[in-house]
């Protein structure tokens, strides 16, 4: 209850930049706008935006998002209560191709609070948001370490029984988007503390010709903006923002480490942006020390090697996991996840230019992830409530674990390059049409690894697409599909049409094909399992997807 106290005390607004207005100018003031009727019918309120109609009250405002879709996407699994979202873009636990309902495809549907009150001396005011991002579909929080687990004895990239699962950084609890406070002072700028947007986050959003989880491929994943992991793009800080005249600068700190729902022990950004005229630019660097990504043990009970590690507890399933001191543990499988550890450092230049009603946007990104500075090998607990990783399965740097040395994450850093480019045409008032163009890079950071000396070699890779795999220390290939640490690279192709037939409502459609090639195409399989009449006979056989696409309609409705 106290860390839930603390972050409640942290509730704030996500519009910080807009707080911070420029400093008083010799132009002439804008004409006062006409009045909005808003509550003179239902009709009258629905017409009109969010923002000109507020559910407002002594400095309260309600607001959330609805999203939901139809979609056919050729590379799904099955529905998941607590996933973000679908797989709109490629992702490795998929299998089979359908027609399906699904949600949060341009945004992420989010209920919330946010707050600014007046009452401060000498132009301060108090602000703050709380807000929670929701599956429509199931009525749920949004939990992605919670849908890692739901997958634990579910066989990773197996048909029927996969349901949709991957890490993010929203993990259940109520104030999964933001829960923060602070105040704002037009000449001064904004200072919060509480769960917030990291900049990256921010700035790659407002750069992104398709900005939107089914359509463009920095937006589906935040792994992109978390410069290679998706839980730190949100995180308990202080932020600091300044606007002055047509320059902002922004500094955000990470504080209380694990403990208080930062998925790393330290997290810093900086940012520096400019308009000069029609053309905008923005810069963020940052680093995180000791950065958690998490994955699922998607262990396969109908195999003997799955059930050698799983455990009929009274009808649940218990899994096996031995400490680093050998001794052997059951943990229920909805309770526990495994865990990557590594620090990131990250940069990003992202530009845009209007011309009449085309606005053009560019982007480029660069990531290391290198080994942490903490082992973390007893375990830790994750930000999602009642899910921990246990002592053993951790990969950091090279601990003992079970008497002999633990491979480290990342001996060699791993590089990741990221660019973009795309337009936005506003072709009609109330009508959008956006395309975006991505493509990122990884390098070789392959290696070999000696457990009782600990001597680190380069390895080798062969093969191509899914089958990928790397060469052993004693030069034998190793198991096809084995080599997501060679060189490689993925790209994404959008469309988005936006029609807003009131301001409250969009209906849009569109699609998103991605393709991953070499070491980022490693594992991109899936197996397929069946049974004969009787249930005797089964059969399993194996096919590679390294490309998808998913044409999509649906509405979204804010208030």
């Amino acid at each position: 209850m106290k860390r839930l106290a603390i972050v409640l005390l942290s509730t704030v607004g996500f519009a910080a930049m807009a707080q911070a207005a420029d400093l008083p100018t010799k132009k002439e003031a804008a004409p006062a706008p006409a009045k909005v009727d808003c509550w003179s019918s239902a009709w009258a309120w629905f017409k009109n935006s969010a923002a000109d109609c507020p559910l407002s009250a002594y400095g309260f405002t309600l607001y959330g998002t609805l999203d939901v879709n139809a979609l056919y996407n050729n590379s799904n699994a099955g529905f998941s209560p607590s996933a973000t979202q679908p797989f709109y873009g490629i992702a490795k636990p998929a299998h089979n191709a359908e027609y399906m309902f699904g949600y949060n495809g341009i945004s992420t549907s989010a209920i919330g609070i946010k707050m600014k009150e007046d009452i401060l001396p000498y132009g301060w005011s108090l602000i703050g948001v709380l807000e929670a991002g929701v599956n429509p579909l199931s009525g749920m929080f949004v939990n992605g370490p919670r849908s890692l687990a739901d997958n634990n004895v579910r066989p990773q990239g197996t048909f029927p029984w996969q349901t949709t699962n991957s890490d993010s950084s929203r993990a259940g609890q109520w104030y999964n988007a933001q829960a923060y406070i602070g105040v704002s002072n037009k000449t001064y700028g904004t200072l919060t503390f509480g769960r917030t947007n990291s900049l990256s986050l921010d700035v790659t959003a407002a750069y992104d010709p398709v900005a939107s989880n089914a359509f463009s491929l920095i937006g589906y994943s935040s792994s992109f903006p978390g410069f290679g992991n998706t839980e730190t793009v949100r995180n308990t800080a202080v932020t600091y923002r300044l606007a002055y005249q047509n320059f902002r600068a922004a500094a955000q700190i990470g504080v209380g480490g694990y403990a208080w729902d930062n998925a790393n022990t330290g997290f810093y950004q900086g940012q520096l942006g400019a308009d000069f005229g029609a053309f905008s630019l923005d810069g963020v660097l940052s680093y995180s020390q000791n950065s958690v990504s998490l994955s699922s043990y998607g262990l396969n009970p109908y195999t003997a090697a799955g059930l050698a590690s799983l455990k009929d507890i009274g009808g649940t399933w218990f899994i096996q996991q031995k400490d680093i001191n050998g001794v052997t543990h059951y943990y229920d499988s909805n309770s526990i996840v495994k865990g990557t550890l590594s620090n990131n450092f990250g940069a990003e230049l992202a530009g845009k230019y209007k011309w009449n009603t085309v606005t053009i946007y560019g982007g480029y990104m660069f990531a290391q992830q290198s080994n942490p500075s903490n082992p973390e090998a007893n375990g830790f607990n994750t930000i999602a409530q009642g899910l921990s990783v246990p002592s053993g399965a951790v990969t950091s740097t090279a601990y003992v674990n079970n008497g002999v040395l633990n491979s480290p994450a990342y001996p060699y850093d791993r590089q990741l390059n990221t660019i973009w480019t795309g337009f936005k045409w506003a072709a009609l008032p109330n009508l959008d049409i956006a395309m975006g163009v991505y493509y990122q890079t990884q390098n070789n950071y392959n290696f070999n690894f000696a457990n009782k000396t600990g001597v680190v070699t380069p390895a080798g890779c062969y093969g191509t697409g899914a089958y990928i795999a790397t060469v052993g220390a004693n030069g034998v290939p190793g198991a096809a599909g084995s080599g997501g640490k060679c060189a490689g690279s993925q790209d994404g192709v959008s469309l988005l049409i936006d029609y807003r037939p009131v301001k409250r409502l969009d209906i849009y459609a569109g699609v998103m094909m991605t393709n991953v090639y070499g070491g980022m195409a490693a594992g991109y399989t899936s197996t397929y399992y069946a049974t004969g009449h009787t249930g005797d006979a089964k059969w399993a056989w194996t096919s590679a997807h390294t490309q998808s696409w998913d044409p999509t309609i649906g509405i979204r409705f804010r208030f």
